[in-house]
């Protein structure tokens, strides 16, 4: 019988906070629409189209780390997109720190190397992935 380590545990734990918050992103598109993204991507010369990546990034891939399915691809998938908001919406605020004294883009900061560590760490025992 195979033990769950501490270190599934842990995989389990980021894997899920990263996919349940971009769910909340996800979310606010299904309700509102992807309208801010697609004026986003004509103001930088790309096709309007891409928008709908946006559904891939923040509902299809948060929903396989949650499962564990093709885990590093899906966290892969997520890094991109915040790397497309910091391209289309923030590309003057990398560096920027917010009044309070932390980086402005905070919260796109843990998603970005959040992603990187699940690359790196991959799913764990608890996971689909693992069967």
């Amino acid at each position: 019988m195979n033990r769950t380590s501490e270190s599934d545990i842990g995989k389990l734990i980021l894997r899920l906070t990263v996919a349940i918050m971009m769910l909340f992103h996800g979310y606010a598109k299904i309700i509102h629409g992807v309208s801010f993204v697609e004026s986003m991507l004509i103001k930088n010369n790309l096709p309007a189209i891409l928008a709908y990546g946006v559904y891939i990034g923040e509902i299809l891939a948060p929903i396989f780390l949650i499962f564990g399915y093709k885990t590093r691809f899906s966290a892969f998938v997520i890094m991109c997109t915040m790397l497309m908001a910091v391209y289309l919406v923030h590309p003057q605020d990398i560096f920027e720190i917010s009044k309070h004294g932390s980086p402005l883009l905070e919260t796109i900061y843990f998603y970005i190397f959040s992603c990187i560590a699940i690359m790196f760490l991959g799913a764990g025992k608890i996971a689909v992935d693992s069967k």
